[in-house]
């Protein structure tokens, strides 16, 4: 059965007050918790990716996935060897890889020779 219950006096008045110094407290740590939330907009806005463009005998291939993707980086010679493959090969990520070898410099001339 449903039956309507009074307030105590505890309840019905709201509650305990918090002090001027809780008040404070409370503030300071809001404040705290939205400059690092500032902070960390700002910074992921403007902080440089970890891995650029493709460029100087590295290669960076960004592969779609269904569970969101992956990034492939080489340098070097694991960049040639990579683009060797990908200039051989049909498969995604070769046909992925090739542009990004031009742009790194690697063309096909320059990784079949060596």
């Amino acid at each position: 059965m449903y039956s309507k219950t009074s307030l105590g006096s505890d309840q019905s008045s709201g509650g305990r007050r918090l002090s001027r110094r809780g008040k404070l407290i409370v503030f300071a740590v809001l404040g705290v918790v939205l400059a690092a939330a500032v902070a960390f907009g700002v910074w992921s806005a403007v902080a440089e990716d970890r891995y650029g463009p493709s460029a100087n005998g590295c290669v960076n291939v960004q592969i779609p996935n269904t569970m969101g993707g992956a990034t492939v980086h080489k340098c070097g010679a694991d960049a040639v060897a990579f683009c060797r493959t990908a200039y051989v090969s049909t498969d995604q990520l070769s046909l992925l890889g090739r542009p990004q070898c031009e742009q790194a410099g690697l063309t096909r001339v320059k990784v079949s020779a060596g």
